[in-house]
This record gives structure tokens, C-alpha cells and sequence, in this order.
């Protein structure tokens, strides 16, 4: 199990994705924490340092932190367009964060509320939580205040088939930052069955330690774990998750722990754990296929098992919590894969689509536009 210490706005993790890969692991050989290490990848050598991983009776090696682009840098990120044919196969699973220690842009301002049979949600996208620096050599746009309007079920229903999630914002922060787990990144270019996942290693998006980056209108939001908001509200492994945002169909959104028994507040804290895992085997290969085995590098690499985590195919479950002692349908984001819910159990606001097809009737963003 990888445990998340959080010590004030900070937090001290593992490394955080689906799967270790076993270079990283025997990188680590005979070293020690903190010693530096490399890991040969299909794209050359990565450099790094070992990582204590929490009960896994181990080393791993991580990739240094990239520095964030000098200003003479930054110039020449913005004027090149970003590259999207991707040839990478294989991944190590790691992706280097850029140190999340500037201070927010502005103030953030966030506006909940019940109107009628919908929940509202105002606010300008700004965290309360130190980012990394944007531009940087990963990620080639700045924060920008944003004007978010979104209208969703304040009493959501189960829908009769899940919804996937597409390219677009799964859900909300209450600090008003988006859930965004999917990446405009695909092997060839080819927009098709091999979508990298964005937090395999094989496509860099210079995301800062909170797993966040900037999408080209300046829309800060997370692709994994957001650390500075779940420190914010004081997560921890001894009690149950409190209410971290809500998803687009109403459904509230808690992270990593939970009760053992979800309708059961007595029956103890539990780390929640997804229900997919990793295909075994290789992929098929030639044309527009990849080939290689799978190993979590694309989307596709990974399948549903059910009874095999916590969850069910959406990370989510009927559970009871303070929020709702009556009991409710809840996703989690969780420490392996997807992190972050791929799909809807109930019917999502076209507000959270991505696009001229947003209502502005409704107010909803037009700033969603964007790659990654």
C-alpha cells in the first residue's frame, strides 16, 4: 500500500501511478535513499534517485524534478506548436512534477449553491494551493483566470449505461480547479484505440507536484492526485474521506479512503483501491498498432476487474458519509489507475463538455478549449 503523508500544504508521496515498473525497482539494487540512480527506457537513459516506498519493502528509482524553463526558454516553448505523433511503446510508468511552490495567481473565489434541482458552481479556477511555474519545459502555458459556470443534478440518479468520459472535465474541486484525467496525446497522432494515459511517463505534459498543468486557454487542472487541495482539507488514512468536489452528473467526488463497508460508518477505514488492472500480454502490432506488451503506457493497456478493487467500473460506490448520512452514490479517486473516474454512473452536464457545443445560456465556460 503507498501512503500519503500530508504535513501542513505539503506532502511527502511515493511514486504515484498504476504500476512500478521492475527497472525502477532494480535500479535501486544495493543503493540507498537518496542515492542517485537511472533507468534505461526505450527513449534513452533517465536519471534520478532512489525512493523509499513505504511497506513495499524497497527502493525505487524516481526521475529528478525538472527545472522549470529559464525566461529565454519559455519564449521559444510559446511560439512552437506542441508535437502530438507519439512513437513511445513502453513506459516507466513515472512522471517527473516541476516543485509546486509559487504562490497562486490571485485570490480564488468559489460560489456553491442550490438553485431549484441544480447544484451551481461558480468560480474562477484558481487554487488556494501553491502551483508549479508555468510555463515550464513540459508545459508551455500560464495561469489564467478562468470563468467557470457549471449546472448539475443537485439530486442525481443512476443512469441505465455509464457514460465514458471523453476529453473533458470529469468534475470539480471545491477550490474550483477541474478533474481532467484524459490526455489529447495518441500514438501516431492517430486518434483512435492508443490514447496515452497521461500519467504513464511516455508523453512529458509538465505537470507540478499537485499533478496539474495548464491547458492552452490557461485552465489549471489536475490529471491525478491534486495534493495541494487534499492537504487543504486534511485527508487522512484514519477516517473517512471528506468531500473533495463534485462530478458532472451531481455525484460528490471523495478520494483514497474510506469505510470497509461503504454503507456500514462503523465497519473502519480502509485505503478504497480501483478495479482495473493491467492486460496481460502483448498488444497487436503493425499498421497503426503499437505492438509491445501492455504495461499501463496507453489508456487501452488497462481493463476492468470486477471484485478485484473497492470499486466499481466508474470508481464509485453507494457509501455513507458525513455529507450523506442517508447514503448517496460516491466516486473516489484512488492511487492506481484511473486515479481519476473515467466514467459517469449517472447522466453528466453538458456544461463540463468541451467546445462551442457548451449552452451560454447557461453561462458555462467557453475557455474549456484545449489539448491535455
Amino acid at each position: 500500500m503507498k501512503k500519503w503523508v500530508f504535513i501542513g500544504l505539503s506532502c511527502i508521496a511515493p511514486l504515484t501511478f498504476a504500476h512500478i515498473p521492475e527497472s525502477a525497482l532494480e535500479a535501486c539494487l544495493d543503493l540507498s535513499n537518496g542515492d542517485r540512480c537511472a533507468i534505461e527506457v526505450p527513449s534513452g537513459t533517465i536519471s534520478g534517485r532512489c525512493r523509499d516506498l513505504p511497506q513495499s519493502h524497497g527502493l525505487a528509482c524516481a526521475p529528478e524534478r525538472k527545472s522549470a524553463a529559464t525566461p529565454s526558454e519559455r519564449g521559444s516553448i510559446i511560439g512552437r506548436p506542441p508535437a502530438r505523433k507519439h512513437r513511445v511503446v513502453q513506459s516507466n510508468g513515472l512522471q517527473s512534477t516541476v516543485p509546486a511552490d509559487r504562490f497562486p495567481i490571485t485570490f480564488s473565489q468559489v460560489n456553491i449553491r442550490i438553485q431549484g434541482p441544480w447544484r451551481i458552481i461558480e468560480a474562477n479556477g484558481i487554487s488556494e494551493h501553491k502551483t508549479g511555474v508555468f510555463p515550464n519545459t513540459g508545459n508551455p502555458h500560464k495561469i489564467e483566470v478562468q470563468r467557470y459556470r457549471y449546472r448539475l443534478p443537485a439530486t442525481p440518479e443512476i443512469a441505465a449505461n455509464p457514460t465514458a468520459v471523453s476529453l473533458q472535465n470529469f468534475g470539480i474541486g471545491l477550490n474550483g480547479v477541474p478533474f481532467d484525467p484524459s490526455a489529447a496525446e495518441w500514438y501516431l497522432g492517430n486518434r483512435g484505440r492508443w490514447r496515452y494515459e497521461a500519467l504513464s511517463g511516455a508523453v512529458s505534459l509538465g505537470v507540478d507536484d499537485n499533478f496539474a498543468h495548464v491547458q492552452p486557454n490557461g485552465a489549471y487542472h489536475y490529471h491525478g492526485i491534486p495534493i495541494g487541495l487534499l492537504a487543504r482539507l486534511n485527508v487522512s488514512e484514519n477516517e473517512h474521506s471528506p468531500l473533495i468536489g463534485w462530478a458532472a452528473d451531481g455525484f460528490p467526488i471523495y478520494a483514497l479512503y474510506g469505510h470497509a463497508d461503504g454503507r456500514s460508518p462503523d465497519s473502519g477505514i480502509v485505503p478504497i483501491k480501483s478495479s482495473y488492472r493491467v492486460k496481460l500480454g502483448k498488444r497487436p502490432r503493425g499498421g497503426k498498432e503499437p505492438g509491445g506488451y501492455y504495461d499501463g503506457t496507453f489508456v487501452d493497456d488497462y481493463h476492468y476487474v470486477a471484485g478485484s478493487g473497492t470499486l466499481d467500473e466508474c470508481n464509485g460506490r453507494r457509501v455513507q458519509t458525513p455529507e450523506f448520512p442517508n447514503g448517496t452514490y460516491a466516486y473516489f479517486l484512488t492511487e492506481d489507475w484511473p486515479i481519476i473516474p473515467r466514467c459517469y454512473k449517472g447522466t453528466p452536464s453538458q456544461d463540463f463538455r468541451r467546445g462551442p457545443s457548451n449552452n451560454p445560456r447557461n453561462g458555462a465556460s467557453k475557455k474549456l478549449l484545449g489539448r491535455s
